[in-house]
């Protein structure tokens, strides 16, 4: 039985690396930001605007516990998701935990492209959004350092660096 848990901040490439690392490994890929909108039919963002962080992180840890019952699966969770409650211990207990590390640079060129979808960041200026990253990541990294492993995630840009990844990630963490 296989259960990899992603952590990192938002756009390191949890999902990116996670459903290509899922293919290459014939396991399930479960995105906990979209599982929750699967389940509550509705998406993070109007979830955030309706109900406030607190009860958005609410469901999340209800979630999370759900998806990490899940057999042979990569999990991607959400940025903040390790940072609430006991999370990140229960996603230890629970099976291998990897922080995908990616500097604040790589992070802030991936959010530029898709800041309207991320709740926290949209309506940021570029000031504000770099600001932002490197503030939150640092608050958010002695959670993310508890993981099993950490690896690094700037590259995957393209599908060649995507690829040369999963490869890494093979030898590096499951060897």
């Amino acid at each position: 039985m296989t259960r990899i848990l992603l952590v990192g901040f938002m756009a390191a490439g949890k999902t990116t690396l996670g459903k290509a690392l899922a293919r290459d490994l014939n396991l399930q890929f479960v995105d906990l930001d979209h599982y929750i909108e699967s389940r509550y039919c509705c998406s993070v963002s109007q979830l955030f605007a309706e109900r406030g962080e607190e009860a958005f992180r609410e469901i999340e840890r209800k979630m999370l516990h759900e998806v990490a019952e899940f057999e042979d699966v990569i999990i991607a969770t959400g940025g903040g998701t390790p940072c609430f409650f006991d999370n990140m211990d229960y996603m230890k207990a629970q099976g291998v935990t990897v922080f995908l590390e990616a500097s604040v640079d790589v992070i802030f060129t991936r959010l530029t492209i898709a800041r309207v979808q991320r709740p926290l960041v949209a309506g940021k200026s570029d000031d504000e959004l770099r600001s932002y990253i490197a503030s939150t990541l640092q608050k958010r990294l002695p959670y993310y350092s508890q993981a099993t492993y950490t690896f690094c995630a700037d590259q995957l840009e393209d599908v060649r660096q995507v690829i040369e990844s999963v490869s890494r990630f093979k030898a590096e963490i499951l060897a």
